[in-house]
């Protein structure tokens, strides 16, 4: 796969992921009449955040994931970077509303492969 391909890879999945989530708090507003906001209704801040969350770390992880496929990073970096991060993007959301591991691994997934791209970034920038 070439770097933009592997980019288009991850981004796709992250992109279904803020869909799905979209998708659970419309559901969510329809089955319990709520126009605007939870209602007061803690499945309805669950759903609202879950997404919230993917939305304020997604766009800047593709951000970097694409800088990075541009600037020479091998493909097993983007593999590695690219798939912690949308592992993590992908079992957060399960954590919010079941189990607390795995909104912790989601956290501690997205976390590191942040870390990891901040690093990249630097790393092929000045090389």
């Amino acid at each position: 796969m070439e770097p933009i391909d592997i980019f288009a890879l991850y981004l796709s999945v992250n992109v279904l992921v803020i869909v799905v989530l979209s998708v659970r708090i419309v559901g969510g507003r329809f089955s319990k009449k709520i126009s605007l906001g939870s209602g007061g209704d803690k499945d309805m801040e669950v759903r609202i955040r879950s997404q919230g969350n993917a939305i304020e770390y997604i766009p800047i992880a593709m951000i970097a994931l694409f800088a990075i496929s541009q600037l020479g990073a091998p493909s097993w970096l983007l593999h590695s970077l690219g798939g912690l991060f949308t592992l993590g993007r992908l079992i957060h959301p399960i954590g919010m509303a079941g189990p607390l591991i795995a909104r912790q691994l989601g956290t501690v997934f997205t976390w590191t492969a942040l870390i990891g791209f901040s690093g990249a970034l630097f790393w092929f920038a000045i090389s």
